[in-house]
């Protein structure tokens, strides 16, 4: 009776622990929303910025979230099949970013940026075919040397090696290109904008978003739609079951770094058409934000990883202007919403995915 006394009293100790942690941690939640939102209200009346100023900053802000959303969807399939986060991922894109910038100097140097606009289009288009392919077989060729033969190790083995081959890739590139940073030569076609009002759309960005939004439809119908997309999510149920089925595993875990990297790889050349520069670590930052946009929409989940990515973005783009502090410190919200995510919703705004198993 004793026994069963102190047993009941430690559960209820433990219960009424918890319950006071949590609710610790949600009143400090509401003081930190509380100080945000008094501090947006009283720096929107001081500025009183006029609302074309907000809407250029979405727009900015959206062309951001469909870059993290390309790299983001990486992340979220990688972890979704091998549950590893890809720490390397952000390099798979610059190594895209790089490739499309030799593939400009080949296309400029054939005349076919300053020719008619369907050679300029199939040009463009052929750049970014090559930036995805290049993408595509480093993603490959990480998964071939640096995570197969991990794949039964402890969950930390793979995220120490894919930190490793993320600073191999960085000075790799620095070694053989050099620290100086390539600059894409935008062609007359997509140099411009579109003026609406005062408000001014880059067509860059524009195209950015709308090129965004059909590869992550596109993902998402093979994910749910094709032979291809079922044994990729029978692989991220459970891998030795899906073997026993007669799915390849092996083949259906490149197939997921080589859309991995093609997205990336999109995602590199298309940022090195907007902000016109790569070099060897521009994509370790993007790569930072892909990720925390990945944990913020949720881990595993495409249409998280989508949505969070784009929220991410906004939020970049808004946040110094509603605070009232420099663009500089851009980077601190972003990886303070990280922080607060973890804190107040591990799984993420939609939710993780992940079987029974892995969980």
């Amino acid at each position: 009776m004793a026994g069963s006394v102190s047993t009941d009293s430690l559960r209820g100790f433990r219960t009424s622990k918890q319950s006071y942690s949590k609710l610790l941690i949600w009143t400090f939640g509401v003081v930190i929303l509380s100080l945000v939102v008094w501090r947006v209200i009283t720096v929107g009346i001081a500025e009183g910025y006029p609302a074309s100023f907000w809407i250029s900053q979405a727009i900015n802000g959206l062309v951001l979230g469909g870059v993290y959303a390309l790299v983001a969807l990486g992340y979220t399939l990688v972890y979704g099949i091998l549950f590893m986060i890809n720490f390397a991922h952000g390099e798979v894109m610059m190594i895209g970013g790089v490739t499309g910038f030799f593939a400009l100097q080949v296309a400029a140097a054939q005349g076919w940026m300053s020719g008619p606009t369907l050679v300029v289009v199939a040009a463009l288009l052929f750049i970014l075919l090559l930036g995805m392919t290049g993408s595509a077989l480093t993603g490959v060729t990480l998964e071939r040397i640096a995570y197969r033969p991990l794949r039964r190790a402890p969950r930390l083995v793979p995220l120490i090696s894919a930190i490793g081959a993320s600073l191999f890739l960085q000075y790799s590139v620095l070694l053989i290109f050099g620290v100086s940073p390539h600059s894409y030569q935008k062609p007359d076609l997509i140099a411009g904008g579109l003026r609406l009002g005062r408000v001014f759309i880059p067509y860059t960005g524009a195209i950015i978003f709308f090129t965004s939004v059909i590869l992550m439809l596109t993902l998402y119908l093979i994910i749910k739609r094709t032979k291809l997309g079922r044994a990729m999510r029978a692989v991220a149920e459970d891998r030795d079951t899906a073997a026993l089925m007669g799915v390849n595993v092996d083949a259906v875990i490149v197939a997921t770094f080589v859309l991995a990297g093609a997205l990336a790889g999109a995602a590199g050349v298309m940022l090195g058409f907007h902000n016109t520069i790569v070099k060897f670590n521009s994509g370790f930052i993007p790569g930072l934000k892909a990720f925390t946009a990945a944990v913020l929409g949720g881990i595993g989940n495409i249409p998280g990883a989508m949505f969070g990515a784009l929220i991410l973005g906004l939020i970049e783009s808004l946040g110094p202007s509603a605070l009232g502090i420099p663009t500089e410190y851009k980077d601190i919200i972003a990886f303070s919403v990280l922080v607060l995510i973890l804190i107040f919703r591990p799984s993420g705004l939609f939710g993780e995915v992940l079987s029974k198993k892995k969980a």
